[in-house]
């Protein structure tokens, strides 16, 4: 029995650990620094509003007669107000919540009644935050005026959330080529290799493949306000933005490194 104790304990030694001649605290005095992660902050250049997508047309620029292609933007009743204004002694940062759209009250909640109710905010059905580096030039229940903000020529960054096209192949969701239709081919609209093969033996995770394609939300930069029309209250941004007709958008000042962006 000692015998085949001494065997089972000598078969299962390289098990344990060895033991080296480092004391703890030496090994622990090599360790690496850690590092602190720094997480930046994502500022917006400006506070921003909330529209609504109309639709396209074409505005002839006055000054030349050439057609520009623009996205005209509305506001629904109940404009843009401040409900709440968050700073960095109270939520920990600084920033602005905007609502937008104005409903009948039995379409909210008793809690989103109150939160509204304490800005003297009327019912609200959408509410999004623009974080700022100040916040002193704004009140809770403040209007936003688009024309107060912003003026024709100015560059702003439109976000909204993209048509929805359902699942789609290769070619369409990612713009890959297909193969030949004639002299054989029996590879038309297909993907085609996927990987190698034992090695690495998998699919490498992002490779562009078929899938839901669209329904996301998208951000379009740097795109030139051409008109604000106060009367008709209605706004012409040049270029496509994404989304249908109805749909809402998000559009604050374009980030512009330099400008009112810090280049570091």
């Amino acid at each position: 029995m000692a015998m085949a104790a001494a065997s089972i304990g000598g078969a299962l030694g390289f098990l344990a650990p060895r033991r080296r001649g480092v004391s703890f605290a030496a090994a622990v005095g090599r360790r690496r620094p850690s590092l602190a992660v720094v997480r930046a902050a994502s500022y917006e250049a400006g506070v921003g509003v909330m529209a609504t997508k109309v639709g396209m047309m074409t505005y002839f620029d006055p000054a030349n007669g050439k057609p520009v292609p623009v996205t005209v933007v509305g506001f629904r009743e109940g404009g843009n107000v401040v409900t709440q204004v968050k700073t960095a002694a109270t939520d920990g940062y600084d920033a602005v919540q905007v609502g937008y759209h104005g409903v009948r009250e039995d379409k909210l909640t008793r809690p989103e009644l109150g939160h509204l109710g304490k800005a003297s905010a009327p019912p609200l059905r959408h509410l999004q935050e623009f974080r700022l580096v100040a916040v002193d030039a704004f009140d809770p229940g403040q209007e936003l005026e688009f024309n107060e903000l912003f003026k024709e020529g100015d560059l702003v960054d439109v976000s909204a959330k993209s048509i929805g096209k359902g699942f789609q192949g290769g070619i369409k969701r990612h713009n890959f080529k297909r193969g030949l239709m004639t002299h054989g081919s029996k590879s038309h609209r297909a993907l085609g290799s996927i990987g190698a093969g034992t090695t690495p033996g998998r699919v490498y995770k992002g490779k562009k493949m078929p899938g839901r394609m669209g329904g996301t939300k998208t951000k379009i930069r740097k795109l030139k306000i051409v008109r604000i029309d106060n009367d008709l209250k209605v706004v012409m941004i040049k270029g496509a933005i994404p989304g249908k007709q109805g749909n809402l958008l998000r559009i604050t000042p374009a980030k512009i490194v330099g400008k009112n962006i810090p280049k570091s």
